[in-house]
């Protein structure tokens, strides 16, 4: 009978590690699809950053050394009919490789921080810096040419920065929170006391971003169910 008893054990035994088997083998199969998602949207992400900021340069390079810098005729030039052509094409033009790269970092740092939320929100961001940043400089900004990528990477960083008031998520309350603390100091590049720089830029696509932070939260609350009235 001892016998018995244990054989019937032993079989009872491996019963349950082959459910236990047979369950786990699905999840562990979701978990590497998950990871695997997971990695060909952060390849996917690194392409389109670094695809933006190589266009950047070869633009500048090409403007340097072919043309000797006239493209930067192409900016914006305030209240102009000829100007307008900048509202599209001024964050491709930039006053020398250092520009460039000052641009550079902070497409890739405030930009990498928002397509890492949700693409969807970068790319609505970029077009929306570009667009009603420049539009909003074409029509208020000094009478000069106003050309560089700044306005964008200030429409990123207005996104970040105002998502919080916006969303009123704890997630986004926090991001925005961690960017005011790190980069908070940006902001005084909205102030017309620069000397050099195209505060205007920077000031509309801030304001760009902070539109581009509202349209998101609008979006998410018409998502949410709506609770029937007891």
């Amino acid at each position: 009978s001892g016998r018995r008893d244990l054989t019937t054990k032993r079989m009872q035994t491996t019963r349950t590690r082959k459910r236990t088997t047979s369950v786990s083998r699905p999840d562990r199969d979701t978990h590497r699809d998950d990871i695997a998602a997971i990695g060909r949207d952060l390849k996917r992400y690194v392409w389109i950053l670094g695809g933006l900021v190589l266009l950047l340069w070869a633009v500048e390079l090409l403007d340097l050394l072919l043309v000797g810098g006239s493209l930067d005729r192409l900016g914006i030039r305030p209240r102009t009919v000829g100007g307008l052509i900048g509202v599209p094409l001024h964050p491709l033009l930039h006053l020398g490789l250092g520009h460039v790269a000052l641009n550079s970092i902070g497409l890739l740092l405030f930009g990498g921080l928002v397509i890492l939320r949700d693409e969807r929100d970068f790319w609505t961001t970029v077009l929306l810096g570009t667009l009603i940043g420049g539009l909003g400089v074409w029509l208020f900004g000094r009478p000069s040419i106003h050309v560089g990528a700044s306005g964008v990477v200030f429409a990123l960083f207005g996104y970040l920065l105002l998502t919080g008031w916006f969303d009123r998520s704890v997630g986004a309350i926090l991001l925005s929170a961690v960017v005011f603390l790190l980069w908070g100091s940006a902001l005084f590049g909205l102030s017309p006391m620069q000397v050099g720089i195209s505060w205007e830029a920077h000031l509309f696509g801030f304001l760009a971003g902070g539109f581009a932070a509202w349209l998101r939260a609008r979006r998410r609350r018409v998502k949410l169910p709506v609770k029937p009235a007891a």
